[in-house]
Formats: C-alpha cells, sequence, structure tokens
C-alpha cells in the first residue's frame, strides 16, 4: 500500500512528509473570502480534474485529528494535524435529513503539529502553512458508486484518485454515514443517530451506536 493511498484511508491518514514540500498552496483566508460568499458546487476540468475550492476555509469545519491511523503498525514520519471541512449547502442538508446530498464536498487540510512554541508546555497545536489538500466529492453522475477523492496539487489542479484505490474499499467498509466516516464528526454523528441513517456496516462494527 503505497504513502499516498495510506494518506486517504486514514480519515485521510496525514503522513506526508515528502508531499508537504511539493507546493506552497495559497488558500483564501475567510475575511477575504466573505466578501464574495456564495454557493458551491464541483467543477471540472476537460480532463477530469477537479477544480479546486480555494475558498474552503469559509465553509463548516467539522472536526480535527491528531495523527490518526487505521492501521495499528503505522508510524507517521512527522506529527500532522488534520482539519475537515463541509460546504455549507452540504451541512445544512445533513442537519436536516441525516445524510449527505449531491455534489457534497468535503475537504480535509493537513497542518504540521508542533510541541514547542510561545507558552506551551505539553500538547500540540497547529503550526505553519498548509502542508496538503484532499477532497472527497459527491456527485452521483459522475462518478460509480458517487464519490471521488482528489488530491489537490496546486491552485488550478486536483487530480483524480484512481477509482480502485483502496480508499474507495475502506470508506464503503466503514463510513458511519454515505460511505464518509461521520463517525469522527462530533457534531454530527448524533443527527445521524436521531435521523437512523447510520450504515449497516457500521453499525456492526459499533454496537452501541444508534441505540
Amino acid at each position: 500500500m503505497s504513502r499516498r493511498i495510506l494518506f486517504l484511508c486514514s480519515i485521510f491518514i496525514v503522513v506526508m512528509s515528502a508531499f508537504a514540500l511539493r507546493w506552497p498552496l495559497t488558500v483564501v483566508p475567510v475575511h477575504a473570502a466573505a466578501a464574495n460568499d456564495k454557493s458551491y458546487s464541483p467543477s471540472y476540468t476537460r480532463n477530469g480534474d477537479l477544480v479546486p475550492p480555494l475558498e474552503y476555509r469559509k465553509w463548516i469545519y467539522l472536526t480535527s485529528g491528531l495523527d490518526m491511523s487505521y492501521l495499528p503498525s503505522n508510524t507517521p514520519d512527522m506529527s500532522m494535524f488534520d482539519n475537515v471541512f463541509a460546504n455549507r449547502e452540504a451541512y445544512d442538508s445533513f442537519l436536516a435529513n441525516g445524510k449527505w446530498p449531491d455534489k457534497t464536498v468535503l475537504v480535509l487540510e493537513a497542518r504540521s503539529a508542533s510541541v514547542k512554541g510561545s507558552i506551551n508546555k505539553n500538547g500540540h497545536f497547529q503550526s505553519g502553512g498548509v502542508m496538503g489538500i484532499e477532497v472527497h466529492v459527491k456527485d452521483e453522475k459522475r462518478f460509480p458508486g458517487g464519490w471521488a477523492f482528489f488530491d489537490v496539487a496546486s491552485e488550478t489542479k486536483a487530480t483524480l484518485i484512481p477509482l480502485k484505490a483502496p480508499c474507495y474499499s475502506c470508506h464503503q467498509d466503514h463510513g458511519a454515514v454515505d460511505t464518509t466516516f461521520v463517525q469522527f464528526y462530533p457534531t454530527l454523528l448524533p443527527i445521524a443517530e436521531n435521523k437512523a441513517t447510520l450504515s449497516k456496516s457500521y453499525l456492526k462494527e459499533s454496537p452501541a451506536a444508534g441505540k
């Protein structure tokens, strides 16, 4: 299993020391994006690349993880945080229905985890610029199975992760709602429980869920 696939298969597991040095991405900050607030729908280039949603930081923040891994023997090359965001339209729909609508876009942003800095004596804090971005898109007419993963390679290009990559089956087999890891989104999991939209596979893995 490659380093890139390991990244994707652990809430897109962040093990990217080489990837982190590949490009300095300029993310549109919230205060700059707010003046251009509008609904978002995924768009693509002629060759099938996703146009990266660089204003994702004005979207809804869902969760953060630190050095998460779904492989017991995996040891990351460096300590990393990941932050997950959802487009507002998808978030509002999930609140109402406990499901992700078509054209949902989830963005995972990776940042370095630091220990020493300012007055911090224990624990980790996020530092530095964006180290990498992955995008999970629901586009039912475009992708078999409805969802696809993209690797953001630059400010203008996000390349499709091959549909046979292990990340797809991992999300299909373990995602709490519609192949997504809602089990790690603490504000959304109770909604899915109340709406009875948790997947059979997740309920089997977590017998106490949904009760």
